[in-house]
């Protein structure tokens, strides 16, 4: 038996004009963009098992649980009733439902189970679904994911740690890693004195009979349960990755202290904490002294995935926004016949359709550098850092349309779009803020020319066939060949330029024509403008919302 419908006759009036409640939704079949990318991108099989996911993610029910994780975040226990230490983080059960549902499912472990085969094309998708649920509780699936390029460096590192990370079975429990039937994974780099800068850390690592115990502080630790972490600390060769396990082997809490929970803006879900080392236990990875090029194989796996979520955090946005205007009346009609709604909603259409191509095939190169493709190879060094910087430049202005669109109601916490906007940033800050992205794209640009020529050679494969792309690609080669000196102020312009660029000519190679046509003009033209909802007067809005689906 359904539950009955609320009242809509109450005392002193009768509720009109508001839209029906969220239905079950088939976040995949509802979505032509995605399933076209994953038609062209990816085997067969990847939309196969994604198939259970979308239905389960639009769910009702799941789309409770991520309201549920984000009204009562985690909570710090350091101590029990008696005074012993704990050192624990406590999670809604709705936390650990969105985390079963990822992890029990294998979309942590994905990528590497099917290396080389659309395992990194699953992995993304899902995570652009899963992020539709909740956002917050992708931060360990993200780094459990990422963790796995390091831990391959240390063949017995690799071993003892690998089947836990690659286990389909989420274990909370709070027991050493070998009585456990899953295993996860976090990070903890930053310091109060660099951020960013993390050659400026001074936590230390010290070589003692029992092996080596790191001392110092970490500003921000993602996911604090995690079974073990990634860190930086210093040696007499430099500073070097290090995993550092939440038990030591003798099966004792390892001395890794948590200060306190972040009280963050938005990502309310997932906990974040300060902590300090107090002659924790550790093994290190990787070369010595080479701790940043160590963890950057990590880093390139999550950077992929901060571009990825704001992604699908805006495609939850406008369909949430597209059911409103689509039952809402105003000024005598439904919103979604008026025609500035239109073209608002169908210029953030436009922005969806464009970041979920470029991720996809971000994804794409991911699984050819797997395959020893050498251009995709060169692509996958590009890519995510283009997608990250930009996707979530236009997150936070999207999710402000998204909540205009809806009106007061948008703004109260009823609706997932105040929680979306608070969520907004935090990809943009996460493992790298935007300026470091862009320094980031110079190094690569200096370091591995053949990217920027693999890049090229996507460009390639459309010119001649849209005039404002055409003219963008030619200011962009000016630029580029000005001498290198030049680029750091122009930087931040020429990554967008360059994942405007690239996200048009996936459209005009991929795309209905319309799509590829006014993303370009309103994008790369004379009409283009900074805010949302500024297109040409002659584009065909009726194709644009429908692909916008349900």
């Amino acid at each position: 038996m359904s539950d009955p419908a609320p009242r809509t006759r109450l005392a002193t009036h009768e509720v009109t004009n508001q839209p029906s409640p969220p239905p079950d939704r088939d976040l995949l079949a509802g979505d032509a963009p995605l399933q076209e990318a994953l038609s062209r991108e990816a085997p067969e099989w990847v939309a196969r098992r994604l198939v259970p996911l979308g239905r389960e993610v639009g769910s009702a029910r799941v789309q409770a649980l991520g309201e549920a994780a984000n009204r009562h975040p985690p909570e710090l226990r350091l101590f029990d009733r008696h005074g012993r230490r704990l050192d624990e983080v406590v999670y809604h059960p709705a936390y650990h439902e969105l985390m079963q549902l990822a992890i029990d499912n294998g979309w942590h472990a994905v990528a590497w189970q099917e290396e080389g085969r659309g395992g990194h094309q699953a992995h993304i998708a899902a995570l652009y679904l899963l992020t539709q649920a909740e956002p917050g509780f992708c931060c360990p699936v993200t780094m459990t994911h990422a963790a796995m390029p390091v831990l391959r460096q240390m063949p017995a590192i690799e071993a003892h740690w690998a089947p836990g990370l690659l286990a389909w079975d989420y274990d909370p429990r709070v027991l050493p890693a070998g009585e456990k039937s899953g295993l996860t994974f976090g990070m903890a780099m930053t310091e109060k004195q660099g951020g960013s800068d993390v050659r400026a850390n001074t936590t230390r690592a010290e070589f003692t009979a029992e092996g080596w115990r790191l001392t110092g502080h970490k500003w921000f630790c993602s996911a604090p349960m995690s079974d073990a972490f990634l860190t930086l600390a210093r040696t007499d060769e430099g500073l070097t990755c290090f995993l550092v396990p939440r038990f030591t082997p003798e099966g004792e809490r390892n001395a890794i202290e948590l200060q306190r929970l972040k009280e963050k803006c938005g990502n309310r879900a997932n906990a974040s904490a300060e902590i300090e080392y107090r002659g924790a236990r550790a093994e290190p990875v990787g070369e010595p002294g080479r701790g940043i090029a160590t963890i950057l194989e990590m880093v390139q796996q999550t950077r992929l995935d901060a571009a990825t979520a704001p992604v699908g955090m805006m495609r939850q946005a406008l369909v949430e926004a597209w059911q409103h205007v689509g039952e809402r009346h105003a000024f005598g009609r439904a919103l979604a016949e008026q025609p500035l709604m239109q073209v608002l909603l169908a210029d953030m259409a436009l922005e969806v359709e464009a970041g979920l191509a470029l991720v996809m095939r971000a994804a794409r190169a991911f699984d050819g550098a797997a395959r020893d493709d050498a251009r995709e190879q060169a692509l996958s060094r590009l890519l995510p850092t283009l997608a990250k910087y930009w996707h979530n430049k236009r997150t936070p202005a999207f999710m402000a349309e998204a909540m205009e669109c809806l009106g007061g109601i948008g703004y109260v916490e009823e609706t997932p779009l105040a929680r979306l906007y608070r969520e907004a940033p935090v990809n943009s800050i996460w493992e790298g803020s935007g300026n470091v992205i862009c320094l980031d794209l110079l190094r690569v640009l200096g370091r591995h020319p053949e990217s920027l020529e693999a890049l090229q050679a996507e460009f390639g494969a459309v010119r001649g066939q849209q005039a404002e792309l055409d003219r963008a690609l030619a200011l962009l080669e000016a630029e580029l060949a000005e001498p290198p000196e030049s680029l750091e102020p122009r930087a931040r312009w020429l990554a967008q330029r360059l994942t405007q660029c690239l996200q048009a000519a996936l459209l005009l190679r991929h795309a209905p024509p319309e799509v590829a046509e006014t993303f370009c003009r309103s994008r790369l033209g004379d009409e283009s403008g900074p805010a949302y909802g500024v297109l040409p007067g002659d584009v065909p809005l009726a194709a644009l919302l429908a692909r916008i689906g349900d």
